[in-house]
């Protein structure tokens, strides 16, 4: 009986279905006419306060997959269907037995374009839960079905499309970067017509969590329609749960307005470091929490390639690698214009100004630990980065694949003799992707191996076991690169075999850089 199933138990919260109706309309999921459990998420039940010992795969799919409704829950609000000039009509044969969510409004600037037809158009709020931190999260869904959002398409998801966010939430966790995490991904039995695709490809629907599904395209929605007082509501409620130590001061707003900004800039750096492409960063692609998710097309850059795009789609490179930071920095800017509504313009400006700083900052602390260092000078720091991206530049040896051997090769006698740093080249010519003279390597090896002795030197001793602990921590075994999802994914529209899927995620969860979920 789904009475006993864990899911439907769960203590969910209605925080923001009480906002009103003005900011989501009510759906319900689509019918599918098979369940496969193909990905749960066990570290995420203990988050959610649940054994996976007692939640059985039979609890994912009928909660996940069959959405069976949560008993403890109330339905969500369905006036948004009768009052929304975007009425969706159907729900007046609404299924009692299934779940009904919340699909959220919001707006967006796509590729530098302000579009006004956005909204969740194949997903929706699944309900709230608390953390066992007492964390406010967000259950989500893709894939689910059609909603007031859809335009016209299917409101599914590929089999293929869920598995890449999978493998993107989980080596970014394993990284230890703010990310949306998916507990569950159900295949769903249908045949799908996609464009860029030869054929019919697979289905499936996904349960994610998020910190908060509020972007940076919920606040612009608003102003399209000239609502502050829905932005002071909705400003109101992201502080309330989500920044909450700011609530007792009367200049909370823009308190939260330059958290946001650090926070943001945070996670870029993170990206950046982790030589991570996250494809497409519209407005409505940006968490008001700083919290990375809806990853597309995104790649691990696999050579330090500043111009790398990952979405085949774009075509002048706006989200290309090297514009992450200034794409950010430009959404944050976008987000002053809805919230100038209630929060004076000049001071978001005056906090903006800090955002360059601030990555700044993150950028050379990420990669300085991919380095081994724990602190250097400002000045020792860049000279260090600058010289690491030429070398890598110049050589083209795999981005992951340069700290990886650095990790490899590194012993603490390096601080006492230079010519043993990287005293095996052979890496930098046998993984090349063009031809690199030998004098053109010592060009570029040269005054790097120089720079990371003569740093070691003024290292302690006692340091050199801690700095190898350090390139062991920050550069994981497991990098996420596009021919390695393609392999993946091959072995499962090929053979349907699983395996090397599941032993990917396993390894991922191996090298976990920190508790964070």
């Amino acid at each position: 009986m789904h009475d006993n199933n864990p899911f439907l138990k769960l203590s969910y919260e209605f925080a923001l279905e009480k906002l009103g109706d003005d900011f989501y309309d009510a759906v319900q999921p689509a019918d599918f006419p098979n369940y496969l459990l193909r990905f749960r998420n066990d570290n995420l039940l203990f988050l959610l306060g649940l054994v996976p010992e007692r939640v059985s795969d039979h609890h994912f799919i009928e909660a996940f997959g069959k959405f069976r409704k949560c008993p403890a829950n109330r339905p969500f609000s369905q006036s948004s269907s009768q009052s929304s000039s975007q009425s969706f009509s159907h729900l007046s044969q609404t299924n009692p037995n299934k779940q009904t969510g919340l699909a959220l409004r919001y707006h967006g600037y796509q590729f530098g374009q302000y579009n006004p037809y956005l909204g969740d158009g194949r997903g929706f709020l699944y309900g709230q839960v608390r953390s066992v931190t007492n964390t406010l999260m967000d259950l989500g869904t893709k894939g689910s079905g059609t909603t007031p959002y859809s335009q016209g398409r299917d409101g599914r998801m590929t089999l293929l499309g869920g598995i890449r966010e999978v493998l993107a939430a989980e080596a970014l966790h394993q990284l230890g970067i703010p990310t949306a995490r998916t507990l569950s991904l159900v295949e769903t039995g249908e045949q799908l017509e996609r464009a860029d695709e030869p054929g019919p490809v697979r289905s499936a629907v996904m349960a994610r969590l998020n910190q908060s599904l509020i972007r940076f395209g919920t606040f612009e929605r608003l102003e399209y329609f000239d609502r502050p007082d829905l932005i002071r509501k909705l400003l109101d409620y992201a502080i309330a749960h989500y920044y909450s130590h700011l609530w007792p001061f009367p200049d909370r707003d823009i308190q939260f307005y330059a958290e946001l900004v650090q926070r943001t800039a945070h996670l870029v750096a993170q990206w950046m470091a982790a030589g991570f492409c996250h494809g497409v960063l519209n407005t409505d692609n940006m968490s008001i929490v700083g919290e990375g998710f809806d990853y597309g097309p995104y790649a691990f850059i696999e050579t330090y390639s500043p111009c790398f795009t990952a979405a085949s789609f774009d075509r002048e490179g706006r989200y290309s690698y090297r514009n992450q930071p200034s794409v950010c920095r430009w959404n944050l800017e976008r987000l002053q214009h809805p919230l100038a509504l209630v929060i004076p313009k000049a001071d978001m400006e005056d906090v903006l100004v800090s955002f360059t700083a601030i990555y700044d900052q993150a950028y050379y602390q990420a990669m300085i630990q991919k380095l081994g260092f724990q602190h250097l000078p400002a000045q020792d720091a860049d000279a260090l980065i600058q010289l690491t991206l030429e070398l890598l530049l110049i050589t083209q040896i795999g981005y992951h694949q340069f700290f990886k051997t650095l990790k490899q090769q590194f012993f603490p006698q390096w601080r006492e003799d230079l010519t043993l740093i990287f005293a095996d080249v052979s890496v930098f010519s046998s993984l090349q992707r063009k031809s690199v003279s030998s004098s053109d390597l010592d060009r570029a090896l040269k005054p790097w191996k120089g720079l990371y002795h003569r740093l070691l030197r003024q290292q302690p001793a006692a340091e050199m076991a801690a700095m190898a602990q350090r390139l062991k921590q920050y550069n994981p075994e497991t990098t996420l690169l596009q021919p390695a999802v393609r392999a993946l994914w091959q072995a499962i529209e090929q053979t349907d075999n699983w395996q090397p899927f599941s032993q990917t995620i396993a390894n991922l969860e191996a090298n976990a850089l920190t508790s964070f979920i």
